[in-house]
């Protein structure tokens, strides 16, 4: 896998700092109940926001690694999941990476143009015939919308994962395409990579 665009060194060291620091505050934590008065219940929760940004940062930096050998119009994408989130408006899309997805997914409706986050955008607004499926991006272009997914297996039953997420998963349990998805019900975005599903926050 190609990571020449990435420097991890100062990522890493960041995360190592970070999670140390919540090592130290359970440790605190665990030394403090000895304490019959003491609550640790909001101290918890603080451990538990400082953790969900640890992964939100080791995520969206690892977003953009795996995305930059393939595609130069990271920006646009990261324009187009930032305005899906704040209007809440569903979003599924595909980033074709070294393997050919042919056989994985039901084709959809070509549209061969370059990518452009509004174009992004409006392929996704809510009442537009093309915003239920997937679209599918080959470096720097659109190929096509409404396209179809393979379902995850192993997100049958689970309540917390809806269509989009299960289409995502199921992608990305099949092949190395990257697969960013928006939710319409939380506006809560994550991206798809060998069959797993991971935060990003979109205020960076």
């Amino acid at each position: 896998m190609n990571y020449a665009n990435c420097d991890f060194s100062p990522m890493k060291q960041t995360i190592k700092e970070e999670i140390y620091q919540v090592i130290l505050a359970l440790q605190n934590n665990l030394d403090a109940m000895d304490d019959e008065n003491y609550c640790l219940l909001g101290n918890l929760e603080k451990i538990k926001e400082h953790f969900i940004s640890i992964d939100m940062k080791a995520s969206n930096f690892y977003l953009n690694c795996y995305l930059a050998p393939f595609t130069d119009k990271y920006p646009e994408l990261t324009i187009c999941v930032q305005n899906l989130s704040q209007r809440r408006h569903g979003g599924l899309i595909v980033i074709q990476r070294e393997d050919s997805l042919d056989g994985f997914i039901q084709p959809g409706i070509p549209i061969g143009a370059g990518l452009t986050h509004s174009l992004l955008e409006s392929i996704f607004y809510p009442g537009n015939p093309l915003h239920d499926g997937a679209v599918m991006i080959e470096g720097n272009q659109i190929v096509s919308a409404a396209n179809v997914l393979p379902l995850s297996d192993r997100a049958v039953g689970d309540k917390k994962f809806g269509t989009r997420h299960r289409a995502a998963l199921g992608l990305s349990e099949r092949s190395d395409a990257l697969v960013l998805v928006v939710s319409e019900e939380t506006g809560k975005v994550s991206f798809g990579f060998k069959g797993n599903l991971y935060p990003i926050n979109t205020g960076e």
